[in-house]
């Protein structure tokens, strides 16, 4: 049985990476450390990596309740501790009596400096303090080169973990039933929207499933994805639940708070 059955076609070029670090560990006795994985990219990594593997898997990034975190995929005799997963905690001061920064605003600023998405973990918003987490192999350069973010002069000093700002977001977990698993019908009982308001914000670039755009309206939906809509929040479809009576499906899904 073919490993890549489980998996959308688009993130095989994922699973041949993480099947390669696999191999690397079990083989080499090396220890990888990969850069920041969305949720998503680290259920894939479990999957793979299971318990029964030689080579083991362990994820941080930066505390235990962050989103976005490092990978270690290890040979069974090493025992990874935080430090190994070099990792950075930068504050972001600025003169928050004055100007206002949103989440969009840094992340901007960080990709100016021409550095991938990947050396970067959560950006951390409370109130008007933010904190973001970047690997600690450019933390230095994110340090010398950010002076602005949107229209606020900043200065960014590194923390340490025990710093952090715990992330307030949770889903609230509903249940729901649908006609399809299409993308559209989906989105259209989770944001309560009707599909002619919902086409238009798939086809105009506004939705993303699993951290990646698609403008496919019938594009299909498996339980385990994360769903977007700008302007709407985020949300996950927690499970699929078999077919009722009428022959629809029923879901259970959580809305980001």
């Amino acid at each position: 049985m073919s490993i890549y059955q489980h998996f959308r076609k688009e993130e095989y070029p994922f699973i041949d990476q993480v099947l390669q670090w696999k191999d690397e560990a079990e083989e080499r006795y090396s220890v990888k450390l990969t850069d920041f994985l969305d949720p998503r990219e680290q259920d894939i990594a479990q999957s793979i990596i299971g318990k029964d593997s030689e080579a083991s898997l362990s994820f941080w990034g930066g505390s235990s309740f962050s989103e976005r975190k490092r990978a270690l995929i290890y040979p069974s005799y090493f025992q990874p501790e935080p430090k190994d997963f070099e990792v950075s905690i930068l504050e972001v001061r600025y003169p928050s009596k004055f100007v206002s920064i949103e989440h969009r605003d840094v992340l901007g600023s960080l990709m100016n400096l021409g550095i991938k998405r990947g050396k970067f973990g959560d950006i951390i918003q409370n109130g008007d303090k933010l904190q973001l987490i970047a690997a600690e192999e450019i933390s230095d350069y994110v340090l010398l080169n950010v002076d602005r973010i949107g229209k606020a002069g900043v200065k960014l000093e590194r923390v340490s973990e025990g710093d952090l700002m715990k992330s307030t977001e949770s889903y609230e977990i509903r249940e729901g039933t649908v006609s399809s698993l299409r993308l559209d019908v989906v989105l259209s009982e989770i944001y309560n929207l009707s599909r002619s308001k919902v086409n238009p914000l798939i086809q105009s670039s506004k939705v993303k499933v699993n951290w990646r755009l698609t403008e496919e309206v019938s594009f299909p939906v498996e339980a385990g994805d994360y769903l977007s809509v700008r302007g709407f929040g985020r949300s996950k479809l927690m499970a699929i639940e078999g077919k009722t009576k009428k022959d629809k499906w029923r879901i259970q899904y959580g809305i980001l708070q």
